[in-house]
């Protein structure tokens, strides 16, 4: 059904991408309307939260492939417009977990979720690991800062303990890199290691303490699946893991060469503690359900007008799923999504609606991609990133818009990532062109550049950008910091994140027309981004691109 509507969709498109005028060059006129008829009916109850995989999400694809096709852009999806993406959902059994520490004292027997926590396995619906015990520090291997938390240890054929997070010493954005799950599991899986158990800190506890992850237990896990129907990412080596809580935690260092206080006292000095063998055995099992789902990136293109630069493509990326309904008694229990994302999917439709009404084409060619399942750890943008319908090396930059928050007139915006790259300058000039300011990282020590679907084309080597509107009010009446961190404790993942918040719709023209000016900015330019010089994500991840 959902093809046969596209068709009839792309068949009227025709002669409605040819209404309106033609913009100046580099002028851009956005139509709030427009933006408020988008963000209004991707939040609408109707889509029932846009859950990844659900009726709703495919509603709002639709939705967001019939405005590309009536905008005249080419369908750059595997069919027609549409990029689907099966995922394998897994649901861990509540009753099945198990944890048990053996020790020369006999054994002992942690509750779950009371004491430790696991979640569902991907790969295998049964799971069971059982070894002996080594402490790993955090787990990270760092040549860069001249770090490794596996020196000297030989955890073959066993099971790691690390600390969460990382050291205090290392930068923001790197350390975020560094110091991932993925990262910890990959160090670990490479060194022999069959499983894996992290245990808090102080440092933890202050940032999200023990008791606030118990509200996620029943949360399921999704991979995308390659080609041979596997989850991508997944590490098969690694047969369990489990997130301890600081009393059970010292039930594995009872004993041990260093207690757990004397290693909590070392970071506080900063220092990395050095690894060991802990006393005693670990096994660990639980049972995963598992199910299959599909949902859809939605990918258009603006061809440039250059016959050669026009083979490079400019990227736009925004989310267009949410979390679908909440685990709440209250009447109200849809996750409307209004500001995350419906805000920065309708501002990406405004954007391209302005693009395709230009009489003079941008030099390089602009790919909008709306990407499905960044809520469930952005899956939508990694699959695309691996499974891209243009050559990635032509990527040659990411704008991604992720929650802009739109409810006050800013002054400035902020590009999280800015900093890495050339693209400092292209924003900078773009924003002046909008008569907006670029403001520097705010929140540096949060690593934002790491959390939204531009990150996925950073790890394919694209200077990426993750734009948001900054905290400078026009209005001297108007905190915008107050008004950000307002919103993250009153509506951010809740039902009243919906269209009764008071937006500023001249805000919202404010963002498109600065976006707009970016990506034109970019697929005009000369030379194309470039990563700074020894910059970390650059020497990372393009050095095949430079």
């Amino acid at each position: 059904m959902i093809k046969k509507l596209l068709l009839g969709a792309m068949v009227s498109a025709i002669s409605t991408a040819a209404v309106g005028h033609g913009a100046a060059s580099s002028s851009f006129e956005p139509d709030t309307n427009r933006i408020k008829s988008h963000l209004f009916f991707l939040a609408d109850d109707l889509l029932e939260g846009r859950d990844t995989g659900s009726r709703g999400h495919d509603i709002a694809s639709l939705y967001i492939a019939t405005e590309f096709s009536k905008y005249g852009l080419k369908p750059m999806g595997t069919d027609g417009y549409m990029q689907s993406v099966e995922f394998r959902k897994a649901m861990l059994e509540q009753e099945s977990p198990e944890f048990t520490l053996s020790t020369d004292e006999g054994e002992i027997s942690l509750s779950y979720p009371k004491e430790y926590l696991t979640g569902p396995s991907l790969l295998n619906t049964a799971s069971q690991v059982s070894g002996e015990l080594v402490f790993a520090g955090y787990g990270i291997v760092a040549d860069e800062l001249e770090h490794n938390d596996y020196q000297d240890l030989d955890v073959e054929g066993k099971i790691v303990v690390i600390l969460s997070g990382k050291p205090k010493s290392f930068p923001s954005e790197m350390g975020a890199h560094l110091a991932s799950g993925s990262q910890k599991a990959r160090y670990a899986e490479d060194r022999g290691a069959i499983g894996m158990i992290s245990v808090t800190t102080p440092t933890a506890e202050k940032v999200r303490p023990y008791q606030s992850r118990l509200s996620y237990i029943h949360t399921p896990r999704l991979a995308w699946l390659n080609e041979d129907g596997e989850p991508a990412n997944a590490f098969p080596q690694l047969k369990g893991s489990a997130f301890l809580s600081e009393g059970a935690a010292r039930q594995l260092f009872n004993n041990a060469p260093v207690s757990l206080d004397e290693i909590y006292a070392q970071l506080e000095q900063d220092k990395a503690p050095k690894g060991f063998a802990l006393p005693g055995t670990v096994s660990m099992s639980k049972k995963s359900k598992h199910s299959q789902i599909t949902s859809p990136n939605v990918v258009a293109a603006l061809e440039g007008s250059d016959p050669e630069l026009k083979d490079e493509y400019v990227v736009f990326s925004a989310h267009s799923d949410h979390i679908g309904f909440a685990k709440t008694v209250k009447k109200d229990n849809i996750n409307n999504g209004a500001m995350d994302n419906a805000s920065g999917t309708a501002v990406m439709l405004e954007t391209a609606r302005l693009f395709s009404q230009m009489e003079q084409k941008p030099k390089r060619s602009i790919l909008f991609v709306s990407v499905t399942g960044e809520e469930k750890g952005l899956l939508g943008a990694d699959y695309f990133a691996h499974n891209p319908t243009v050559p990635v090396e032509k990527m040659v930059a990411d704008v991604n818009l992720d929650m802009p928050i739109l409810t006050y007139e800013f002054a400035d915006v902020i590009a999280f990532g800015a900093s890495h790259s050339d693209m400092k300058a292209s924003v900078e000039k773009a924003a002046a062109n909008a008569g907006i300011e670029l403001s520097p990282d705010p929140w540096p020590e949060q690593a934002l550049f790491t959390r939204s679907d531009h990150y996925a084309f950073v790890k394919q080597g694209v200077p990426s950008v993750f734009l948001v509107p900054g905290l400078k009010s026009k209005d001297p009446e108007v905190d915008g910091s107050k008004v950000f961190g307002e919103f993250l404790s009153t509506h951010y993942h809740k039902p009243s994140d919906d269209t009764n918040q008071p937006f500023n719709w001249e805000a919202a023209r404010t963002f498109a027309e600065v976006n707009a000016q970016i990506g034109y900015t970019l697929a005009t330019q000369e030379q194309k981004p470039k990563w700074n010089d020894g910059d970390f994500f650059g020497e990372t991840f393009a050095k095949d691109r430079q």
